[in-house]
């Protein structure tokens, strides 16, 4: 089925493939700062507020930052905002679509903190009070799934450490010099690319019919999230993830009750710079389940630095999700639950 290229595109109008086969391109987004003026004071912390993939990007800097960022950072996913944030925090608040609620919250209360203020999105009312109130901001490329938008998000936020003085300016170049492997790379998920040769399609041929658990270690969590997401998005089918070594101090031993004829499909996500531990417990842990679920599949994020791994996979994670919503007989691109929750909530 997934070598029939006429059904391909029957069952994905929009196109989901053709916008996969490009995200490569993002990694050289020019991130723009506009209103970049501030007034210098220190920043003694920092915290990113954002949604569902509007919150990717920054879940993958804390892990691929983790020892440049010179302060603290924490990632806020709902409407409020830590009690510490004062005039000394920078606040990004990142949402694509420029209209979501939680983050039109948290951006009203670090306006109130005085707090140090970015804004990331595509359009919308973050992008209206950022023109209007000469707040630093990054106006993002239209017309994306903000799943689809990863990258673009990660530029746009380096950008603006960058521009408040937190990390160097190559660590831009870092991302961008991984411009055409990852077009290589991309080459080989294509819809012409046929089953047999296909990585992306062999894993999503796999996975049909069952509900999916991603697991990742301390440095492919995010990896491991994007996964759920794209897989819940993209292929409208159940996901849920977790990290190591977290997992084997709780969710391991739920695993035991369930008789291995359950309709799941594993998925380690793992990469050859984790913690030699968090290697071996990938290993140990699915030995000792063995006959309690089934046998992981392990997916070795390729690249020979963080943030190539964490960027192949990424693309491939779409790349796979949408070869599974085909196979679901869904469209990959539209969540019109999601539209009409958005609706319900006004």
């Amino acid at each position: 089925m997934l070598d029939d290229e006429n059904l391909i595109k029957q069952h994905d109008p929009n196109s989901s493939l053709t916008i996969a086969s490009s995200q490569y391109q993002q990694v050289s987004f020019k991130a723009a700062v506009r209103n970049a003026e501030h007034d210098g004071r220190p920043i003694y912390n920092i915290v990113i507020a954002g949604m569902g993939g509007s919150a990717l990007a920054a879940l993958m800097v804390k892990v691929w930052l983790k020892s440049d960022l010179p302060e603290p950072m924490e990632i806020i996913r709902g409407y409020d905002l830590p009690n510490y944030v004062d005039q000394d925090t920078l606040v990004i608040v990142s949402s694509y679509s420029g209209n979501t609620e939680e983050a039109l919250s948290c951006l009203s209360q670090a306006k109130k903190c005085g707090a140090q203020i970015g804004i990331i999105a595509s359009s919308g009312e973050l992008i209206k009070i950022a023109e209007s109130d000469d707040i630093a901001h990054v106006p993002l490329p239209i017309g994306f799934q903000p799943r689809m938008a990863v990258i673009y998000n990660l530029r746009a936020l380096i950008s603006l450490l960058i521009n408040f003085g937190l990390v160097e300016n190559d660590k831009l170049s870092n991302i961008q010099d991984s411009l055409e492997w990852l077009h290589t790379e991309s080459l080989n998920w294509a819809s012409n690319v046929p089953i047999i040769d296909n990585y992306a399609k062999q894993l999503a041929n796999k996975a049909v019919g069952k509900t999916a658990v991603f697991y990742g270690g301390t440095l492919t969590a995010p990896i491991a999230y994007k996964w759920k997401i794209s897989w819940n998005e993209n292929a409208k089918n159940l996901a849920f993830w977790n990290e190591l070594p977290e997992f084997d101090h709780n969710e391991f031993i739920g695993w035991t009750s369930h008789p291995i004829e359950k309709p799941f499909i594993i998925f380690d996500i793992i990469s050859n710079l984790e913690h030699p531990q968090i290697l071996k417990r990938f290993k140990v842990s699915d030995k000792l389940l063995s006959g309690q679920r089934p046998k992981s599949i392990e997916i070795y994020l390729a690249g020979e630095t963080l943030i190539q791994q964490l960027l192949w996979g990424s693309i491939l994670a779409d790349f796979v999700s949408i070869y599974l919503a085909i196979l679901n007989n869904v469209n990959p691109t539209l969540v019109p639950l999601i539209e009409k929750l958005k609706e319900e909530l006004k």
